[in-house]
């Protein structure tokens, strides 16, 4: 397969407006070649609920309707949706984009999901620095026995198997179900097989001054707020089958909106909502610090400083000098 371009960078760097941008340059003309349609594909774990508008910041009706996109809004907020099928669906979705003639632009900020498509996927998912660290971070606050009994919800054949502080078989069947988003006992039953790689040339939004990255984020969180994010998160809890150990409830700042509507509850108290304003705020810029540690780990990525004058002329300069093919002639 021909390399495919990827448009990536932290959350709140401001991918979905440069992709649009890049779309509708594509589509009008450029200085190399033809005009071609561009489709995005979106690389997000988050864009894939639907019901989950506000809190994933899901670029709005009229965005959507500007350029064709491709994986938001396929799954229930009370389904999984792993690694393995995402590139199982960009694959496929690659060789439909470019049967129409169109350029396939990848979106997103979803490293897992990047790495899977980048380097393939082998039959178990191999150990994942990142993932582990998060898990043992997690136990350190929680105990391993509180990870056992999430485990119980997810996988709870596994779970029967391991004692509650058994960490090291605790830890691998948690990095599985995060990473890929099937169980142990999934994986055990079904195997699969192992994907070819799909190579990628990367641009990547980054910011050259960390604060410039934490303030986007903090407005961006407390736009969230303002249009009525926790009705959102209300009206799915109210559905009454959600919890908050499924995928799309872990996402940032849905878990905290839970754990903030759950905290009232017991207590009979308001909202704080500045405890919630500063832990989301918090969750999402740990989320942007692991985010921006994945990319330093990829060199052949290009850098656009988002935080600078003339991104979109930086982001077209570089995909029309990105390798031997322009932007508008890479498929």
């Amino acid at each position: 397969m021909s390399p495919v371009w990827a448009l990536v960078g932290p959350t709140a760097s401001g991918k979905t407006a440069a992709a649009l941008a890049l779309a509708e340059h594509g589509s009008t003309g450029g200085t190399r070649n033809a005009p071609q349609k561009v489709e995005i594909i979106s690389v997000d774990s988050a864009l894939v609920y639907r019901g989950m508008d506000i809190g994933t910041a899901k670029p709005s009706a009229s965005e959507l309707a500007q350029v064709r996109h491709h994986l938001i809004d396929i799954r229930d907020p009370s389904q999984t949706y792993s690694a393995a099928e995402f590139v199982q669906d960009t694959t496929v979705l690659i060789k439909e984009i470019r049967s129409r003639g169109a350029v396939p632009l990848l979106v997103g900020g979803t490293m897992l999901y990047l790495k899977a498509l980048q380097q393939g996927l082998a039959p178990m998912p191999p150990a994942d620095a990142q993932v582990r660290a998060d898990i043992e971070t997690q136990a350190r606050q929680e105990g391993w026995p509180a990870l056992h009994a999430a485990l119980a919800q997810v996988d709870p054949d596994s779970a029967k198997r391991l004692a509650p502080n058994d960490s090291q078989r605790l830890q691998r069947a948690l990095e599985v179900y995060r990473i890929s988003g099937r169980t142990l006992t999934d994986w055990h039953a079904h195997p699969g097989t192992t994907t070819p790689p799909v190579p990628l040339r990367l641009l990547s939004l980054e910011p050259q001054n960390r604060q410039w990255l934490h303030d986007r984020i903090a407005q961006r969180f407390e736009s969230m707020l303002a249009q009525n994010f926790l009705d959102e998160v209300k009206a799915l809890r109210a559905r009454g089958d959600l919890n908050p150990e499924l995928p799309s409830m872990r996402c940032v700042g849905y878990r905290q909106a839970w754990e903030a509507l759950d905290l009232s509850e017991r207590s009979g108290q308001p909202i704080d909502l500045k405890d919630l304003r500063d832990k989301g705020i918090f969750a999402t810029r740990q989320l942007a610090k692991r985010q921006i540690t994945w990319l330093r780990s990829m060199p052949e990525r290009r850098v656009i400083a988002c935080d600078g004058p003339n991104v979109l002329p930086q982001l077209l300069a570089l995909a029309n000098d990105f390798g031997s093919a322009s932007f508008h002639g890479v498929c």
